[in-house]
């Protein structure tokens, strides 16, 4: 994986990371019904769960490439 695609990763990652945090702040506050509120956090999780393993993997592959 080249370093330009390693830094593509990680803004998806990040995204993902933010685009979960809201979902559980509306989960927790704003969504009264309860099968979709389950929805909406198991979504969360989800993102969160795939950015933590992107994260993982960007970190112990570390910044070198091949070209």
């Amino acid at each position: 994986m080249s370093p330009l695609d390693k830094m593509w990763l990680s803004f998806y990652a990040m995204g993902c990371m933010v685009i979960s945090m809201g979902l559980i702040h509306l989960s927790r506050t704003k969504i009264k019904n309860k099968i979709l509120r389950i929805v909406f956090a198991v979504i969360a999780y989800a993102l969160l769960i795939f950015s933590f393993v992107a994260m993982i993997y960007l970190v112990f592959n570390g910044p070198g490439g091949g070209a």
